[in-house]
């Protein structure tokens, strides 16, 4: 399907979604750059995105596939497809699978989850049809770990495509066994950042394997991203003649251009017309890598972290503490979870382990995270926030979205104001 150009995509858009007609009402008539363009703002671009009564569709459901989607909020939203965008979508990321470490002859299991909407499993499996190398297709889903272990034996599986946590959670039940599956020669994960906590399970569990990017999309942005090969697993780089990637000032709302500047991860859409993606907030932050071939890393998500009292506690940088200070590599896995008790608010350093964590390490993480930020351990002594408090879980323990398995990185458990 071929790419239209943008002043035709955005004349389409205006003349036939009423959400992008009274969005660019004071626009000039002909649309030349991206940066002429508002970038949408989710939550009304939901809103006119409401079923029985759309707004934001440029025509009817007459040839379409339907996925349902968290965005960025969690509240499940309709995204749907024409059969023509959804091939052009699948066939380009099946490409990016090739870069992702996919050879002829791969044998992969698809781990992701399926049902109720979810568009991950259905993707991946129509992307590896898409391929263009040979590849065999285990459609697994969401099966249970002594299963896939079974089947990655018995059936000599090479590849395992699958949610970070999923991964994790068939390395620990190899590891629990005492087994490991050498033969996998590649991981490409999905739907969730790979985070370095979950690194060592998988490492004991697939010696051999190569850790990849599977790509970057999602089921309401579309096409996003093709990995990009090379150590840096959360490197990835825009889809030539399909996506435009900006990256976008947190303040000014302007673009970034400088390599190494965190930017919200901004997306236009070249060929999907039937929902229109004209300069959409992932809801990712990125930084720029190499500016003139379009590739980024990823960073986190723009909304990742915890606000306690007066003191932000952005989750990469925790982690980032936790495992410096973590020399056995007892933590796989970790979420911050907020409370309140005693009238005061408090965060608890939610962390899994596969082997038993040794006495005193949660006091050394404390301090490690207070030198950190030290911002903390003031607003303690001034009586406004608790201290932190470090709660061991098993790694199956760890809260995860019970539709999608991914890792919830943030948990508010406070009461309704």
């Amino acid at each position: 399907m071929p790419a239209k150009p943008l002043p035709e995509l955005v004349d389409f858009a205006r003349r036939n979604s009423p959400f992008y007609a009274e969005l660019y009402r004071d626009l000039p008539p002909r649309v030349e750059h991206l940066t002429e363009l508002p970038v949408i703002e989710q939550t009304a671009f939901w809103a006119a995105n409401s079923w029985p009564d759309n707004r934001l569709l440029t025509g009817p459901l007459l040839d379409a596939g339907v996925y349902k989607t968290g965005g960025t909020t969690g509240v499940p939203k309709f995204s749907p497809w024409t059969r023509s965008e959804h091939a052009d979508s699948v066939t380009a990321f099946g490409a990016g699978l090739v870069q992702a470490g996919l050879k002829p002859g791969h044998r992969v299991a698809n781990l992701f989850w399926a049902g109720e909407l979810y568009g991950g499993f259905l993707y991946i499996e129509n992307a590896l049809h898409h391929a263009p190398v040979d590849n065999v297709r285990l459609p697994v889903g969401a099966a249970p770990e002594a299963y896939i272990a079974d089947l990655i034996h018995d059936f000599g599986v090479d590849v395992l495509a699958g949610e970070p946590m999923k991964l994790s959670a068939v390395a620990e039940h190899l590891v629990k066994h005492g087994k490991v599956a050498e033969r996998i020669e590649l991981l490409l994960f999905g739907g969730d950042l790979l985070f370095a906590d979950l690194r060592p399970i998988l490492s004991r569990a697939f010696p051999n394997a190569a850790v990849a990017s599977i790509g970057y999309a999602s089921v309401d942005a579309g096409l996003v991203g093709a990995p990009v090969p090379g150590d840096d697993v959360r490197v990835h780089e825009a889809f030539p003649n399909r996506t435009v990637v900006e990256l976008v000032d947190d303040i000014t709302g302007e673009p970034v251009t400088e390599p190494g500047v965190p930017g919200r991860v901004v997306v236009t859409n070249l060929f999907r017309t039937l929902m229109p993606i004209l300069r959409y907030p992932t809801g990712d932050r990125a930084e720029w890598v190499d500016v003139e071939r379009g590739r980024f890393r990823l960073v986190g998500r723009s909304t990742e972290g915890a606000r306690v009292g007066t003191v932000a506690m952005p989750t990469e940088e925790i982690r980032a503490v936790l495992l410096a200070h973590d020399p056995e590599q007892i933590i796989s896995g970790m979420q911050l979870v907020q409370r309140r008790w005693d009238g005061k608010d408090g965060l608890i350093l939610r962390l899994g382990y596969t082997e038993e964590p040794p006495a005193g390490l949660a006091g050394q993480l404390v301090e490690a995270v207070y030198k950190a930020r030290p911002l903390y351990p003031d607003d303690v002594a001034a009586g406004v926030i608790h201290d932190l408090v470090v709660e061991w879980v098993p790694r199956s323990e760890l809260a995860t979205n019970p539709r999608t398995g991914k890792l919830q990185q943030v948990i508010d458990e406070r009461p309704p104001a």
